[in-house]
């Protein structure tokens, strides 16, 4: 039984750092925008263990007309459980936030690892791959939440 709950953004930091930061200092997790009024951070909790994160920041990108677009960072799920649809609901449970605020579109930054999962859930690729350096490959996706 998983169960989605709003979290502080310093407890992602337990999941974002093995999987989004391995090897980098601790404070590499915290993003800017992290402590904003508007982001909010989920945790994903399987029997009371913290085993995925995302947080979503009310934030433009300038390549889309859209007004209201939030922005998607730090989805990631523990590695012993990735593959079992955590990932999904985590997306999921995001974009019905996201709803609440009458969105024109949801944005990020994908890795390429991740592309076909963002595909999946309906998400498209827009302009050209980039790199973030110690990072790797980039996509931006979107999804128009207008319709």
């Amino acid at each position: 039984m998983t169960e989605l709950k709003i979290i502080s953004s310093e407890d992602t930091f337990p999941v974002r750092h093995p999987v989004l930061r391995q090897g980098k200092p601790i404070e590499s997790c915290f993003f800017d925008g992290d402590n904003s009024e508007t982001t909010v951070h989920f945790g994903l909790f399987l029997k009371a263990k913290l085993v995925g994160v995302i947080s979503v920041f009310k934030n433009k990108n300038s390549i889309f007309k859209a007004e209201n677009q939030f922005q998607i960072r730090g989805m990631a799920i523990l590695q012993e459980y990735q593959g079992k649809k955590y990932g999904k609901q985590l997306l999921l449970g995001c974009e019905m936030y996201v709803l609440g605020q009458k969105p024109d579109l949801i944005w990020f930054n994908a890795r390429e690892i991740a592309v076909p999962f963002y595909e999946n859930s309906g998400y498209k690729i827009v302009g050209e791959p980039f790199e973030i350096n110690e990072i790797g490959t980039h996509y931006i996706m979107f999804k128009d939440m207008r319709h």
